[in-house]
């Protein structure tokens, strides 16, 4: 099963101040603020939706095509992707802007001052998803994820005028969307996810109840944070799926991405959606157990032990010839 992923490429330039962002803050001079701090560490992290998710689906083994748009920046990044097994072939590289960036400070208090520059990620809009089908022999599934707005729903309607089946995928984006737009997504996806936050927001803006939502789309999967995931269909009684056990929590940044991956990774190798749903749970639980978004390590012997803990035996075994050595 061939899955495209699109959404954002970015790196992630984090700072820290050891002093309180408060105390260089004066009251009356608010209008005409000036300030520069000097931080004790920089941290530059690969980041980015759509790259996050298909470098797990890579240590997967299910070989992803990442679809997005970066700048001439990219090359380093491109060469780690490629080296853990993403397909970066359909990513459009702009002749002028840089790849986007989140450029954050964050003080002693844990107080944050951050930028996000897009950048590049403006002209994934300009992509074609014809062109990545024909490259790679066929699209089975697209998982369409935050990116820049305009190329979200330019996907969306691609997919469905050429009957590629497309999975919604909204999340940081929801906020700044309408309910036509998000109409647009949602309608006649194979799958949604989305976290509860979220499922109330679509709800919301849409105006459909959850439902009309299952009228709409074959399959919905929401994430319910320590509680795991939660997978409706019409007609069917709910899949829930617990988490697998951590052994700490260093970053909950990228746990969301984690699981798509996992679960997308399920869906490449045709098992059920509960077992699909248990493989990203457990690659989420990797990845919260990690500083960086794509930092963590997927070694097989240890993944399986601790998926046959989680989950039993029986579904490790239905697993386990999947993984790659």
């Amino acid at each position: 099963m061939r899955i495209a992923v699109t959404g954002s490429i970015a790196t992630d330039h984090l700072m820290t101040f050891p002093g309180r962002f408060a105390d260089q803050l004066v009251a009356d001079q608010l209008h005409a603020v000036s300030l520069s701090f000097l931080v004790d560490g920089l941290d530059v992290r690969r980041g980015g939706v759509g790259a996050n998710i298909a470098f797990g689906m890579g240590q997967l083994g299910t070989r992803p095509v990442l679809v997005g748009a970066a700048g001439n920046d990219f090359g380093e990044y491109r060469a780690w992707l490629d080296r853990h097994g993403v397909d970066t072939a359909s990513v459009r590289i702009s002749e002028v802007l840089h790849t986007a960036r989140f450029i954050c400070t964050t003080d002693a208090d844990h107080n944050q001052i951050g930028s996000f520059y897009t950048g590049a990620m403006s002209e994934a809009r300009l992509i074609e998803l014809q062109a990545v089908a024909e490259r790679v022999g066929g699209l089975d599934l697209v998982s369409i994820g935050a990116d820049d707005p305009e190329a979200m729903i330019r996907h969306t309607e691609e997919c469905r005028t050429r009957a590629i089946p497309f999975a919604a995928d909204f999340s940081q984006q929801i906020a700044r969307m309408d309910g036509d737009d998000i109409r647009v997504l949602v309608d006649g996806a194979a799958y949604l996810f989305n976290n509860e936050y979220e499922a109330g927001l679509i709800q919301t803006k849409t105006g459909w109840t959850a439902e009309e939502i299952l009228d709409r789309v074959g399959t919905r999967v929401t994430t319910l944070g320590s509680n795991g995931v939660r997978i409706d269909r019409k007609g069917e009684q709910p899949i829930v799926v617990g988490c697998a056990e951590e052994q700490t929590k260093a970053d909950p940044t990228g746990v969301g991405d984690g699981f798509r991956a996992g679960f997308l990774s399920g869906l490449a190798w045709g098992v059920g959606l509960e077992r699909a749903a248990q493989i990203g749970c457990m690659l989420a639980t990797l990845v919260i157990e990690t500083v960086g978004t794509q930092e963590y390590e997927l070694r097989r012997g240890h993944f399986m032990q601790r998926f046959s803990k989680a989950y039993g035996d029986e579904a490790a075994e239905e697993v386990r010839g999947h993984l790659p050595a």
